[in-house]
């Protein structure tokens, strides 16, 4: 079973929303329009192929310094729940996030909480740690890959949370997004950023998306299926997916306000034709990287100038699942099952 190194999403091989037009809204993103943008975030992959067993893995978001004795605080929103969110009820009842939010396919979850628990015991300062709650997020990928064999092992978890880094995030068929679909065709991890001014100070929010859901995909008001641009209709299958949107701001905020944020973020599925199906279980988490009690730093936002941010997020859960889209590749699963890639040359000219 091979691992290669994750591509970032800058090194050209293929383009994202933003190169061929398609970037959403008028406000700028931070350097690699990714998640990263937000200081203090970094984020790693572990990908698992062994074609056409096994197109798995699993990808790490790892705010800095993050801990038991240093959480942050977070918000998590439910738009529909079947899926398998570790951790999310000790989240929505404390706002607090005392680990890195790991992402994975769902027979694999529960493993990759386990390491990540003991990842987290071995750091500095958690000694005498008694208690953790490990958020781990999933999506079922068993339509591309060999879901029962749960290829995800320790030594891969450990490799993305080390490996995690602040500089281009790879998109696409990498991690947690190498067997996953969406809107009829292949899909992944897409991320993206946006920079704004809230009350006289500079802030970023980014967003990272595991996308796998189901529905009709919709661009610039218009509705792309496989079929609009050369490519045979999908096998139909159940609609299982688990979509997970994690989202990080430098804005002083609370947890109910990161709520407010991470409901925005499974909202933002809609603008690209999500069906919100019965089976696909669509979560959205928020986090801020201001410590809970923090004693110095700005006082926090009142709810009345969200409102910037509030777009800013929705924008960037939009641009990042197209992202998603067009940086994946076409993929055959262990049944013969195939999602094809959303292929740019065909897509461009339908939109023209």
């Amino acid at each position: 079973m091979s691992a290669p190194a994750p591509r970032p999403s800058s090194s050209g091989a293929a383009p994202r929303a933003r190169d061929i037009g398609l970037g959403v809204g008028d406000l700028p993103t931070g350097p690699h329009n990714a998640l990263t943008d937000v200081p203090g975030v970094r984020v790693g992959h572990t990908t698992l192929i062994d074609p056409p067993r096994v197109h798995s893995g699993v990808t790490a978001i790892v705010p800095d310094g993050i801990g038991p004795q240093r959480p942050l605080p977070a918000g998590v929103f439910v738009g529909n729940g079947y899926g398998k969110l570790l951790g999310g009820t000790q989240l929505a009842e404390l706002g607090a996030l005392e680990t890195p939010v790991l992402l994975t396919s769902t027979l694999s979850a529960f493993r990759v909480a386990d390491a990540l628990v003991g990842w987290m015991l071995e750091r500095p300062g958690n000694e005498d740690v008694r208690s953790l709650n490990p958020v781990v997020g999933e999506c079922n990928d068993g339509l591309l890959s060999d879901i029962r064999s749960r290829p995800v092992r320790e030594e891969h978890i450990r490799s993305a949370l080390e490996n995690a880094s602040d500089g281009p995030v790879a998109e696409g068929c990498v991690g947690a997004g190498t067997g996953t679909s969406a809107l009829g065709f292949k899909a992944g991890v897409g991320t993206s950023s946006r920079r704004l001014a809230l009350s006289g100070r500079e802030v970023t929010v980014g967003v990272l998306v595991q996308a796998n859901f189901g529905g009709r995909l919709r661009i610039s008001g218009r509705t792309v299926t496989p079929v609009d641009v050369g490519l045979p209709d999908p096998d139909a299958g159940p609609d299982r997916g688990s979509c997970m949107v994690v989202a990080a701001t430098d804005a002083p905020l609370d947890a109910r306000q990161l709520t407010r944020v991470a409901r925005r973020a499974v909202y933002a599925l809609a603008r690209v034709g999500a069906a919100y199906g019965h089976g696909s279980g669509d979560y959205g988490l928020a986090f801020g990287t201001r410590p809970l009690g923090e004693p110095a730093g700005p006082a926090v936002l009142p709810d009345d100038r969200l409102d910037p941010l509030f777009g800013a997020a929705l924008d960037a859960v939009e641009e990042a699942v197209l992202n998603s889209l067009l940086t994946a590749t076409t993929t055959t699963g262990p049944r013969g099952h195939t999602r094809h890639a959303l292929p740019v040359g065909p897509l461009r000219t339908l939109l023209e």
